[in-house]
C-alpha cells in the first residue's frame, strides 16, 4: 500500500474512534513495533537510493501527522468526557427537594375569609381601584364636607378621580346594575394617607351587602356571629357596640373576645378582653336613594373588615409592616 493511501485510511480511523481504547489500537496498527507505517520505514534499506529518499520522506511526514492526529483525537474524547462527569446525572443519587413556595399569609386569610361567606351564600365581585368620587363617597352618604374626605386621608388624583379607600363602592356599583335580592363581598385592595405599626397606606378589605325584603338587625348579627365563629373559633365570644358610619343607620362596631388573654385583659386588648373586628350596620336610606331602590320596600345590612387586622389577630402578629417586607423567614412560618 503506499504511504498517502495508508495516512489517508489511518487518519479515517483515528477521526472515527471512539474512546482513547480505540486510539491506542490505532496506534499500536500503525505506529508499534509490528506497525504498518513502521514497516515500511524498516523496508527503506531494499529499496532503490531514489526511492528510498522518496519514501522516506512521505513516511516520516506521515509518521508525524498520524501521532498529532492521535494526540488531537486522544485530548478531545477526554474533554468530552470531562463534559459528560460535569453534566451526568448519577440516579444512584436522592433526588434534590425543591424549595416549596408558600401562599402569602395575607392571601391565606383573604381566601379564608371569601370562602366563609361564600358558604353563606354571598357572591364575590370586584372593581377599579381607581374610583370616581361619586361611588367612593357622595353615593354613600359622604357629603364634601366630611372629615374622611379630608386630603390627608386620601390619595387624590383630581376633584373627582381617587385611589379608593374601602371597596364599599362596588356596593353601588353593583345596586346600580341589579335589582334585589342582592348578596354580595367585595375583596380588594384599598388605599389611605396612613403608616405605622398598625397601618399601612395600602391594604386589603372585604366588604359585604345583603339588600332584600325584610332584612332585619338580627340577621346582620347572625350572618356576622357566624363568620367569627367560623374564622376565629365558635368558643370565641361576640359582641356588638353602637357606632357610626355615615353609610348605616343603625352603626355596630364587632368585638370578639381577646385571642390573646381570652378575655381576662392583657396589653393587646388593653386590658378590657375585647378586641374590634369590623364595622357594620343597616344600609341608610340615603344610599338606598342614589341607586334607584325603595327605602319603604327594601332594607339590608352592610360590613367592612381589614384582612390584615384579622391576619394580626389570627397570627399574632404586632406589626403590619410585616407583611409587606417580603422576609421569607417570616412568610415560611405561615
Amino acid at each position: 500500500m503506499e504511504v498517502k493511501d495508508l495516512e489517508a485510511a489511518a487518519l479515517l480511523a483515528i477521526k472515527e474512534a471512539k474512546n482513547p481504547e480505540e486510539l491506542e489500537s490505532l496506534r499500536v496498527h500503525y505506529l508499534g513495533r509490528k506497525g504498518a507505517l513502521t514497516g515500511v520505514l524498516r523496508s527503506l534499506g531494499q529499496l532503490d537510493p531514489e526511492v528510498r529518499r522518496r519514501v522516506g520522506q512521505e513516511a516520516n511526514r506521515a509518521k508525524a501527522a498520524l501521532e498529532e492526529a492521535l494526540d488531537q483525537a486522544l485530548q478531545a474524547l477526554k474533554a468530552a468526557a470531562r463534559r459528560l462527569a460535569a453534566t451526568a446525572v448519577d440516579v444512584t443519587l436522592p433526588g434534590r427537594r425543591s424549595p416549596r413556595g408558600r401562599l402569602h399569609p395575607l392571601n391565606q386569610i383573604m381566601a379564608e375569609v371569601c370562602d366563609i361567606f361564600l358558604h353563606l351564600g354571598f357572591e364575590a365581585v370586584e372593581g377599579p381601584e381607581v374610583e370616581l368620587d361619586w361611588y367612593n363617597f357622595e353615593a354613600l352618604n359622604l357629603p364634601p364636607d366630611h372629615p374622611a374626605r379630608d386630603m390627608q386621608d386620601t390619595f387624590y388624583f383630581d376633584d373627582k378621580v381617587l385611589l379608593r379607600t374601602h371597596t364599599s363602592p362596588m356596593q353601588i356599583r353593583t345596586m346600580e346594575k341589579r335589582r334585589p335580592p342582592v348578596r354580595i363581598i367585595a375583596p380588594g385592595k384599598v388605599y389611605r394617607r396612613d403608616s405605622d405599626i398598625t397601618h399601612s397606606p395600602m391594604f386589603h378589605q372585604v366588604e359585604g351587602l345583603l339588600v332584600d325584603r325584610g332584612v332585619t338587625f338580627a340577621d346582620l348579627k347572625g350572618v356576622l356571629t357566624a363568620f367569627v365563629h367560623q374564622m376565629f373559633g365558635p368558643e370565641v365570644g361576640v359582641r356588638f357596640r353602637p357606632s357610626y358610619f355615615p353609610f348605616t343607620e343603625p352603626s355596630a362596631e364587632v368585638d370578639i373576645e381577646c385571642v390573646i388573654c381570652r378575655g381576662e385583659g392583657c396589653r393587646v386588648c388593653k386590658t378590657t378582653g375585647w378586641l374590634e373586628v369590623l364595622g357594620s350596620g343597616m344600609v341608610h336610606p340615603a344610599v338606598f336613594e342614589a341607586v334607584g331602590y325603595d327605602p319603604e320596600t327594601y332594607t339590608g345590612f352592610a360590613f367592612g373588615l381589614g384582612i390584615e387586622r384579622i391576619a394580626m389577630l389570627k397570627y399574632g402578629i404586632d406589626d403590619i409592616r410585616l407583611f409587606f417586607d417580603n422576609d421569607l423567614r417570616f412568610l415560611r412560618q405561615f
